[in-house]
Parts: C-alpha cells; sequence; structure tokens
C-alpha cells in the first residue's frame, strides 16, 4: 500500500466527515434548541439536491444551483416549522417521530411525482473539475477539496454565529431556558423558524454538495440521515463541536475501515474471503465506534452545557 493511496483515503475519510458536519449541525441544532427529533431532516437534504440539479440544468451553471439549493431548502424548512413542527414542541417524542416520518413519506412521494422516479445528475463545475497535486507526489479531486473546506467555512461560521452574535445568543439562551427566554420579550416563534430553516439550508447544501457526486434521486437523504445520527450521538446532543468531532471520527473511521479491514483479512484469508469479511465488519464499524463511546461517556463526546 503506497504512501499516496493511503492519503487520499484519508482525505476521503474528512471529505465524508465534512459533508456528514453539515447534516448533523443542522440536525444537533434543532434538537438542541427545540427538544425536536425531526426524521425529516434527510428529505431537506434530497430537496437541496433536486433544486441544485433542477437549476444548474436550467441555467448552466452549478453555482446558481448551489444558491438555489440553499434558497430551497430554507424556505420548505421554514414552511415545515410554520405549518407542521409548531405543533409539536409540546408533544411527546413519539409523536415528533410519527409526524416527521410522515414527511418523510410526503416528501419522497412528492419528489418522485415531479421529477420522476429515474435520477439525475449534476456535473462538477469546471472550475473544480481537475486534481490537485498534494505533498509526497499524490493527487487528489479539487471537487473534494472544496467540500472540506466549505465544510472548515461552514463549522467556523457556526461557531461565530452561536458565540459572537446576538443571534448566537438568544439561540444558546433558548438551549437553556426558553420559557424564561419568551418571557423577556424575545419572540420565541421567529427564533424556532429561524433555527429550523437555518439547519435546513446546511442539509440543503450537503445534498447539492454531493449530488455532483452521486446521483441526485428520491429516498437519497434517509441513509445520510442514519449516519447523521451516529455522529450527534457520538458529539453529543445539542453540540455543535461535537458535531464536527463526530462527523470527522466517523468520517475517517468508516473510510479508512473499508480500506483497511479488507488488505488486514488478507494476511491471513484468501482474497475473496477477506474483501466479504472486511467489508462486513467495516459496515459496522462506526456502530462499534458509537457504542464505545456511549460506554465511557453516556452524553457523547462534548454534550451541550444546560
Amino acid at each position: 500500500m503506497s504512501a499516496a493511496l493511503f492519503i487520499e483515503q484519508l482525505l476521503n475519510g474528512l471529505q465524508l466527515g465534512f459533508m456528514l458536519f453539515l447534516m448533523a449541525a443542522g440536525l444537533t441544532l434543532i434538537f438542541g434548541v427545540m427538544g425536536l427529533i425531526n426524521l425529516a431532516h434527510g428529505s431537506l437534504y434530497m430537496v437541496g439536491a433536486f433544486a441544485c440539479a433542477i437549476v444548474a440544468a436550467a441555467t448552466g451553471s452549478f453555482w446558481l444551483g448551489l444558491a438555489a439549493s440553499l434558497a430551497a431548502a430554507a424556505a420548505a424548512g421554514a414552511i415545515i416549522e410554520v405549518l407542521v413542527i409548531r405543533r409539536l414542541y409540546a408533544r411527546d417524542h413519539l409523536d415528533q417521530v410519527l409526524a416527521t416520518f410522515a414527511l418523510i413519506l410526503i416528501f419522497s412521494e412528492g419528489a418522485r411525482w415531479l421529477f420522476g422516479s429515474f435520477p439525475l445528475y449534476l456535473d462538477i463545475p469546471s472550475a473544480l473539475g481537475g486534481a490537485v497535486r498534494l505533498p509526497g507526489g499524490a493527487t487528489y479531486s479539487a471537487y473534494r477539496l472544496a467540500i472540506i473546506g466549505i465544510g472548515i467555512l461552514v463549522a467556523v461560521g457556526l461557531w461565530l454565529l452561536v458565540s459572537k452574535t446576538r443571534l448566537g445568543m438568544r439561540i444558546r439562551a433558548g438551549e437553556s431556558d426558553r420559557e424564561m427566554v419568551a418571557a423577556l420579550g424575545v419572540d420565541i416563534g421567529l427564533l424556532y423558524t429561524l433555527v429550523f430553516a437555518l439547519g435546513a439550508a446546511l442539509a440543503g447544501l450537503a445534498g447539492a454538495m454531493v449530488g455532483a457526486l452521486q446521483s441526485v434521486q428520491v429516498g437519497m437523504g434517509e441513509p445520510v440521515l442514519i449516519l447523521a445520527f451516529v455522529v450527534i450521538v457520538i458529539g453529543g446532543i445539542g453540540s455543535i463541536k461535537g458535531a464536527l468531532v463526530g462527523a470527522l471520527l466517523v468520517g475517517v473511521t468508516d473510510t479508512l475501515g473499508r480500506f483497511l479491514l479488507p488488505r488486514g483479512f488478507e494476511l491471513f484469508m484468501g482474497t475473496s474471503d477477506a474483501a466479504t469479511v472486511g467489508a462486513a465488519i467495516a459496515s459496522m464499524l462506526i456502530y462499534l465506534v458509537m457504542a464505545v463511546v456511549l460506554a465511557v461517556r453516556p452524553q457523547g463526546l462534548f454534550p451541550a452545557n444546560r
């Protein structure tokens, strides 16, 4: 195994991790502020991907499509919060799960009715279509590096928003004592809508970015949603820092596990058996990591301060 190949796989893990962070950050922000389990978050990821694909195909500009993904997902999130989610805050978590699961079905069938069952495809923008030479002679996709860069910028932007702005102060206060925040005159309904729209926009951004690496199709958000829940459980529910660390841990563990485990098993079994056993264990690896983290720190690595 060459160093260049290992570096490539490591960067693939970081790229997956930052994509998961875009999903998990919005999910953990919504849960931390509202106490809401939103199973429809993956549908907002799908909305962003479809909006980007449709607008990019119509205009020939991936960047306009990316802007459309943010706007469409944020608008869909705001509408959902006002029409549906607002009625669930005082309800039991089981009611929230059932209602947001129903939203998954509505979004999936709506997307199938509008766009059909066939996948759509996004072209990587020409400015990011090549490869970048890394130190040591390795090369790596410029577009995947851009995803890593955007993930870093979003992480820094969320930290600045939450810790340095008046809106962030209200978000942190809403996490700690929403009744007191409302009593002090803050429009808690508007705050919840803004937070939900922000989380939806991050999911839409993730869907648009990944849409250029794989097909855009109905149901594409559900597998990613499962990984996002694993991320926030590992990192600590309600913690942006935990979402970042958990996402990178899950991304690198999953990618390197699928890369290294089959090669490790080849040392004492045949290539075909090693590939089968290695792939099976690799698929369980992130869940084993989650179990170990919860055994040591039941609240996650960086639980939100309450």
